[in-house]
């Protein structure tokens, strides 16, 4: 069982990637500019028992998903999984009436483009492959989204404009790929502690301890989304498909 995990390197990209390992999958490793980090990923996966390829890749870059997608063939052949984790916050939070052109474009490229066109590049080869899913699992691609999908924060615009346009391409990559036994499902993680949110925490530390932004009150840890991931992975929601798997603490109840 063969699996690409984008943004594998670090934070949640890391801990699902340890864990399809545990579960018996070979991983391709991607990154784009921590090397070592990637490198100590693919030593977890050793030390797990499992089979790893390190890829220097940039998903917003054409030439970087179609060589990702060439040297995941050239070493494992088929591919079963891919899992769109890799993801970039705004250099700079700036209100909605400043934001700035370029900082959408780096976001956008990232986010949202790079995992609609890698989706369409590993669909294409696991329709081609024309083999039948793999014992114990599905064939599939699970999207890593967030509440941004549908949370509006103004100082971050570009960010959930790509996070709403990744939730409507789980729904049409679903129907496209249902026929040919893909399933396609959306992970949607709230306030998980990591690099991305690091800059944050004593913000967050209220809202989450003390004023009960969230039912379950504690930080979410890259594992929370990483059992999600093995939950599909290991076959566990085979007649699902566009499916919705909130990993947020219960944010999305929106209570009063």
């Amino acid at each position: 069982m063969n699996a690409i995990v984008t943004g594998a390197s670090r934070g949640i990209g890391r801990a699902i990637a340890v864990a399809l390992g545990g579960a018996r999958y070979n991983i391709i490793v991607n990154y784009h500019r921590n090397l070592d980090a990637a490198k100590e990923c693919a030593r977890l996966l050793a030390k797990a028992g499992a089979e790893s390829h390190v890829v220097q890749a940039d998903v917003g870059q054409a030439s970087d998903r179609q060589r990702l997608l060439d040297e995941t063939t050239d070493r494992f052949g088929d591919i079963h999984l891919l899992v769109n984790n890799a993801g970039v916050a705004p250099r700079r939070r700036d209100d909605l009436l400043d934001a700035r052109e370029d900082e959408f474009d780096h976001v956008i490229n990232t986010n949202l483009k790079g995992p609609y066109f890698l989706t369409q590049l590993v669909a294409r080869h696991m329709v081609a492959q024309e083999n039948t899913p793999q014992p114990g699992g599905i064939n599939a691609i699970i999207n890593i989204n967030s509440i941004s999908a549908y949370t509006a924060t103004v100082a971050r615009g570009e960010y959930c404009i790509a996070k709403a346009g990744l939730a409507m391409a789980t729904k049409l990559y679903a129907d496209r790929l249902a026929e040919y036994g893909i399933n396609v499902y959306e992970i949607r993680p709230g306030i998980i502690q990591s690099d991305m949110t690091s800059q944050v925490k004593a913000k967050y530390d209220k809202l989450i301890l003390e004023d009960g932004i969230t039912p379950i009150r504690r930080w979410g840890q890259p594992d929370d989304v990483a059992k999600a991931v093995v939950a599909i992975a290991e076959g566990k929601l085979p007649f699902s498909t566009g499916e919705v798997i909130n990993v947020d603490g219960g944010f999305h109840l929106r209570r009063l």
